[in-house]
């Protein structure tokens, strides 16, 4: 991928290409985003930048050989580390980045803006948690110790690393802080408070800003996994939640409770919550006299318009606060009837 293929972030480019214009490439960086906001593509367009044999006008030239293997993500010197579990699309006992690259390569090219439910749905892991366990570590630091292939740079883009158990971490310290030369880790991270300190504390830190509206727009028709469907149930729901408790229908209310606690995974029922809290978001930016702002379509603003005259005004802060907490204990295998139960009364009692 090219700077030129990378929407939005604009600012973000001209930084990377002016790091590597001036040899002050960092041996590690973590890029922390919103997700879905585009740090995967600058992670890809700045190591195809360092290893282009023909860079012009900061930017890759795109048909050199290295360019051309970046653009398929089959570089023998970039390696990729993403959260995995056993999966029906692998057969290995302790099953690594490796075990999935195949898939990896093929979302990643179709789409390099995916979130976490779109790998999961890839690999074939939609029912369990992404893990990035010991033996990634094991064989990230037995692929660095051999010579690099190319005469450039060897890297490993590491996506989600707060999905890293301490052990893991322990493994890759030292390989992080002394890495050998012209080796670099791109971290890439939607929860930098969750990344382990002994990892952050060593990588120099970059914001991916979110995109605009119209950024947004383009990056969805990328989405091969766009299911509107998936978006009507969940705004149904949603919808069905704020109607009962702003008709103080506590009953209706905990029935939507025991609807979310049934979606059929661990992240469905992430994403529910992610999307619940994006709509509480445009919410609170009507209260707040900022409708230009909320991104609401034109066929849900009665609805959103309606809410925000109904809802007190803590009742975002603390709705949002509230569903993060749950995401986080969903993270721990916390019972989902008990979460959803508890999350739907506390927003009941916030309004």
């Amino acid at each position: 991928m090219r700077f030129a293929d990378v929407i939005g972030n604009a600012d973000v480019a001209k930084a990377l290409v002016s790091m590597a214009d001036t040899g002050r490439v960092a041996h590690a960086m973590l890029m922390y985003e919103n997700e879905g906001c585009g740090a995967l593509a600058l992670a890809l367009a700045y190591v195809q930048y360092l290893n282009c044999s023909n860079p012009h006008d900061g930017d890759s030239c795109g048909e050199c050989p290295s360019c051309r293997q970046m653009s398929k993500l089959i570089h023998p010197d970039v390696h990729y580390v993403f959260p995995v579990n056993k999966g029906p699309k692998s057969t290995d006992e302790k099953p690594t980045s490796e075990s999935y690259v195949k898939y990896w390569r093929e979302l990643a090219t179709a789409n390099p803006y995916f979130v976490e439910a779109d790998l999961q749905r890839a690999i074939g892991i939609e029912s369990k948690n992404g893990l990035i366990a010991v033996a990634e570590a094991r064989s990230i630091i037995s692929k660095l110790s051999l010579t690099a292939v190319a005469d450039g740079y060897k890297a490993v883009i590491f996506y989600l690393p707060e999905k890293m158990n301490q052990e893991t971490a322990n493994r890759l310290l030292k390989m992080v802080e002394e890495p050998p030369e012209k080796t670099l880790f791109i971290f890439i991270t939607h929860a930098p408070e969750k990344v382990l300190q002994t990892i952050f504390s060593r990588c120099q830190s970059i914001r991916v800003m979110p995109l605009t509206k119209d950024e947004a727009e383009r990056v969805k028709a990328l989405n091969p996994f766009d299911d509107r469907e998936e978006y009507n149930l969940f705004m149904d729901l949603f919808a069905d939640l704020m109607n009962a408790i702003a008709a103080r229908d506590l009953m209706a209310a905990l029935e939507c409770g025991e609807v979310m606690a049934a979606l059929e995974s661990r992240e469905k029922q992430k994403a529910f919550c992610n999307f619940a809290g994006e709509c509480i978001r445009k919410i609170f930016m009507i209260q707040q006299k900022m409708p230009q702002i909320a991104g609401v379509a034109e066929e849900e603003h009665d609805f959103y318009v309606n809410m925000a005259g109904r809802c007190g005004k803590g009742f975002c802060t603390r709705s949002i606060a509230n569903i993060e907490k749950v995401v986080s204990m969903i993270d721990r295998n916390v019972s989902s009837k008990i979460l959803f139960c508890d999350l739907v009364n506390r927003m009941f009692l916030s309004l």
